[in-house]
């Protein structure tokens, strides 16, 4: 048997979360990522918003926190927009820890904004590595679920294909 799990890593667990995505994108009739994110929305009964900005060099995308709801903030002309989206989703799907950001920050830039949080994040990185495995999850969640919605999109209506590899288990 091979070991999936390395260093605290377990493609067990991102499959896993990535089937749980499904199952609910299948009950709202969830197709493209968007709609995925939409429904993973309704189902949690917390809102994730989705918006652009300029983010600081090399930052992609960020997931912010408030209180009241979660927002997915991705980098203005990003190339490759659905899975960063993905990778940024993954994130809320596994709840990792990241710092809330608060109401107040709204008043500064996003350029501020952005280099202020890739600067802390960075130095967590580097103070005390817990980044690394939240990273992994949400890259193999990112993978993982792109290559899911690139199959459902491919063989036909999604709810149909998503019941049927359901039953095939």
């Amino acid at each position: 048997m091979t070991e999936s799990r390395t260093q605290g890593r377990s493609y067990r667990r991102v499959a896993a979360a990535v089937d749980a995505v499904c199952a609910v994108a299948a009950d709202f009739d969830a197709t493209d990522l968007d709609e995925v994110v939409l429904a993973i929305s309704a189902e949690r009964r917390r809102p994730i918003e989705i918006a652009n900005a300029q983010l600081g060099p090399g930052v992609c995308g960020q997931r912010r926190s408030y209180p009241d709801r979660d927002v997915i903030v991705l980098a203005e002309a990003l190339p490759g927009r659905e899975h960063t989206l993905a990778h940024e989703l993954g994130h809320i799907i596994f709840d990792h820890p990241g710092q809330e950001a608060q109401e107040v920050t709204l008043e500064a830039s996003d350029d501020l904004i952005a280099y202020m949080l890739s600067q802390r994040a960075h130095q967590q990185i580097v103070d005390d590595g817990e980044d690394e495995l939240a990273e992994w999850e949400a890259e193999t969640f990112a993978n993982m679920l792109m290559t899911r919605l690139r199959v459902f999109g491919n063989r036909g209506a999604g709810v149909s294909v998503l019941r049927f590899d359901e039953a095939l288990g």
